[in-house]
Parts: structure tokens; sequence; C-alpha cells
């Protein structure tokens, strides 16, 4: 575990908006969508799902990465966030919330919309994502350099950008380059599954933290029995994070499997951010030295915390009764 003065976590990934409402299972149904998963879609296909729906729509900063990073600098941590957003107001909307949030933008700006992202959230609070990537697919692999990760010591990658190998093998090597620990979060089942040809190996060669909900997990390994998931997990990795929802996690380290119990309380409201900002615990534990017990701890009240509201963002007085724990 990290035990030196360097703490920065420094996620790249995609600025997106966050667009919430709540729909019926026979919502997502018409539009063909399997519930709990991401479909790329276009500007055009957001609009035309949201004028089906009679619902008023959440919109608040989002993207998997910067999830994250929002909760590591809203934990008091050094978070840093690269990504590329539009010259436009949902574009400098995200990017005000996130100074704000204590976290350091490396964004660059395109004449092409922010990027946007469509969560359909269904009565048992599982949600289902639309998404619209606009300006942050534009984000240039050249600009991308071990400066950007200076004294970094965890790099958040999403899974998501392995839509964009150039991109990815920019980031795994500035990072790298850079004498950082790259943390992967492997996004969604597609992603595993439409990645699968180049996957293993990034794991293989560059990956430390890798982290999966059991839906990844299982596309990614082939196994449905989580035991046997994570020890296939474990075999590249350092850190190997198997997260099993309301029943909590399972961190592997060095070969060594914790348990890590959820958070009991309240039934969750919307699960959206849920599995970034457990990162954000854990990642945030894990650059500061703790122990993988008070990682997990720290980790499962993020994940929580933010189930009790629409979207990622929490208020000043969630993140203190998770401070409390630090």
């Amino acid at each position: 575990m990290l035990k030196n003065k360097i703490t920065r976590v420094t996620g790249i990934g995609s600025a997106l908006v966050d667009i919430l409402i709540n729909e019926s299972d026979l919502f997502l149904t018409h539009f063909g969508k399997e519930k709990g998963g991401m479909t790329l879609v276009e500007d055009k296909d957001i609009n035309a799902i949201l004028s089906k729906s009679d619902q008023t729509p959440v919109v608040v900063p989002g993207g998997a990465a910067c999830n994250t990073i929002v909760g590591v600098g809203s934990l008091g941590g050094d978070a840093r966030f690269i990504g590329r957003r539009g010259n436009d107001a949902y574009g400098e909307r995200f990017e005000k919330q996130i100074i704000k949030c204590n976290v350091e933008p490396v964004v660059s700006i395109s004449d092409s919309p922010t990027g946007r992202v469509l969560s359909v959230i269904t009565p048992d609070a599982q949600r289902s994502m639309f998404t619209f990537l606009g300006a942050s697919t534009e984000l240039d692999p050249e600009l991308i350099t071990s400066d950007i990760f200076k004294e970094t010591a965890i790099t958040m990658i999403e899974g998501y950008l392995l839509f964009n190998k150039e991109l990815m093998m920019a980031a795994l090597k500035a990072a790298r380059a850079a004498g950082s620990l790259i943390a992967l979060d492997l996004a969604s089942f597609e992603v595993v599954n439409a990645s699968k040809d180049i996957l293993e190996d990034i794991i293989k060669d560059y990956v430390d933290i890798l982290i999966a909900n059991e839906d990844e997990a299982e596309a990614y390994t082939g196994y449905d029995d989580e035991k046997k998931a994570i020890k296939k997990m474990s075999q590249y990795v350092t850190y190997a994070v198997l997260k099993i929802g309301k029943r909590g996690s399972y961190v592997s380290y060095n070969n060594n499997i914790t348990k890590i119990k959820a958070q009991s309380g309240t039934v969750p409201k919307d699960t959206t951010g849920a599995g970034d900002l457990w990162a954000a615990g854990f990642l945030f534990g894990i650059a500061h030295g703790f122990s993988i017990e008070k990682s997990g701890q720290v980790a499962s009240a993020c994940g929580y915390e933010v189930c009790q509201v629409m979207g990622a963002q929490l208020s000043e007085e969630a993140w203190s009764r998770i401070k409390k724990l630090i």
C-alpha cells in the first residue's frame, strides 16, 4: 500500500453532463434497452427519449472518472481531472462544478457539444444509460503526456476509454511513465464485451488496480461465481475489486481476499454514481496509506450516500458524515 507523501488521484475520461429521469421498466422496453447497461447514441436520440417522458429531469455534472475524482476532491484529497468539453453552457457548468468540488481541471475545449448521459432510473433504483459522448471523444492523444500525471499516486482511467484505443494507450503509457499506479474501472458489461481483443493485454501490461461489478466481472472472467471471478481478476494486478451491490464487495490485495461490508440503511433512491463514488473512497484510502479494511469502509460509505440522492453529487452534510470515518 502507498505510504509516501504523494497522494494525488488523477482521473482521465469523458467530461459529461448527467440528465436523470425516473421511469418504468416498460419505458426502457419501448426503446429496446437492456436494463442496467450503457448504450451509445446521438444527441438527437437523447432528445427523442426525453420527449417521450413527462418527468422533469435532474441535470448534474457526470462521467465515470469525473464522478470518482469529484469524490476524491470532496473528501479533501488532491484531485485532478483530464477531459474535453464543449464551448457551451453545459460545458461551463461542468467545469465550474468540479472546481467547486476541489478538483483541478485539465480540460480542453471543443466547438462540438458537451457530452451528455441520459440515465433512466427504474423503480428498483437501477440506472440504464444512453450516452452521447460529444466533445469528450475529441481529447487529443498527443496532449496526453507524462507531465499531466506528474506527482500522481494513482491514475484512474474509466473503462469507456476502451472505445478509443489510441487515447487509452496514450493514457496508460503516460501515467506509467510518470510513475503512477493505474486503476481501471471496467465501466459496463457492454464495454467489456466490445473490448475483449485488447482488454486482457492492457490489464496484464499496465493495470495495478482493477475494479468491476458483478456483470462486468462475469463478462471479463467468464465466471458468475464470485470467488472464481475475483481470483481471475487478481491474476495480473495488485488490487482487484469486485463490487456486489448491497452485499458489499471483495478486495483482493496480493491474492489475499477481504470481504467489505456494505453500509446499510435507507432503501436506495438511485444507483447512479454508486460504483464511481465507491471507487473515490477506495482510491482515496489507498493513496493515503489506509488499510484495505478502512479504504473499503470509506468506499462503502461513499457508495451508500450517493444512492440516497438523484445523480452523483452529494451534499456537504453527506460528505461530513463520510469524513468522520477518516
